[in-house]
């Protein structure tokens, strides 16, 4: 068993999103509409919160600048005006009544610099305190392909390793380049994996001669499909890259933490029955909006 039980769920949502620029020059990404399978349109954020939900998560902290609290805190902590209220169907008051329950687990954090995805992840170290916790992208949701979401699998992963785990996914070598990489050894066929390298956006040249892993196909690797469970001590190793201001590409970025902490304590990759949908890149939020609906199980 578990030292502990994975209660609290991090989501960086403090960027920029520059690739979306102009539209989040006005909306957060994590607050662009997509539409759920009964035909519910709803911000990003709430579908990654409601996926943590689907996991057993209980406390759910946000991760935003410091001049989005509020736009936030609208969403699901404060109720339409009444006149808006009398306004909405009986069933859509019902829902406005549900966000604010979900707002209830809700802590909004906040980034005062963006300084990159791990100076995010590393804002949330005082909420966090001494316990593993789920990590989750602030832009990719998810689809289940079992009766289980994606995020209580890679949950229960961790209760049966009982170490940090990193959801993988196969993806092929014209891709790499713009995502998280790791490599190891098969401890269950296609399914398991004991981490032993973790790349950010590798070169193709790199991941064929560093991050083969055996019995897969020549040019398919193991992707990050964007959901952690991660012990504290990711923040001690975020804080030394902090103080010593070792940046990558201008910023503070989770990756090389990561790999410090597989180095350290062990990481187990699983690779997730589900199919995650990218919402931060422009044509890939316009395949999240057709695709999404016929497959999402959240």
């Amino acid at each position: 068993m578990p030292k502990y039980q994975v209660r609290k769920a991090v989501i960086p949502a403090a960027g920029f999103g520059t690739r979306l620029f102009p539209a989040t020059k006005v909306v957060k990404k994590e607050l662009f509409p997509i539409i759920d399978r009964d035909g519910r349109a709803k911000p990003v954020i709430l579908a990654i919160v409601e996926e943590a939900m689907s996991a057993g998560i209980t406390e759910i902290g946000i991760v935003v600048q410091p001049d989005d609290v509020e736009i936030f805190a609208d969403l699901f902590k404060h109720p339409p005006q009444p006149k808006l209220l009398q306004k909405l169907s009986p069933e859509n008051q019902k829902y406005s009544q549900y966000l604010q329950d979900i707002g209830n687990k809700i802590t909004i954090l906040t980034q005062e610099k963006q300084e990159g995805y791990g100076h995010a992840v590393f804002c949330a170290k005082d909420w966090v305190q001494d316990e593993p916790f789920l990590l989750m992208l602030g832009d990719h949701v998810y689809a289940s392909d079992t009766e289980k979401s994606c995020a209580r699998q890679v949950l229960d992963i961790y209760a049966q390793v009982n170490q940090n785990v990193v959801s993988l996914t196969t993806m092929p070598a014209a891709i790499i380049h713009k995502a998280g990489c790791v490599t190891g050894v098969w401890q269950a066929s296609n399914s398991i994996l004991q981490v032993t390298q973790l790349c950010e956006k590798p070169s193709v040249e790199y991941a064929r001669q560093h991050l083969r892993v055996t019995g897969m196909a020549e040019d398919e690797f193991l992707g990050v499909f964007g959901l952690y469970v991660l012990t504290p001590k990711i923040f001690d190793c975020l804080a030394e890259h902090i103080a010593k201001n070792l940046r990558d590409r201008g910023e503070f970025q989770l990756t090389s933490c990561l790999d410090s902490l597989c180095q350290a304590e062990g990481m187990t990759g699983y690779v997730v029955q589900g199919k995650c949908f990218d919402t931060g890149l422009p044509d890939a939020y316009r395949q999240t909006m057709i695709d999404f609906r016929s497959t999402s199980e959240l």
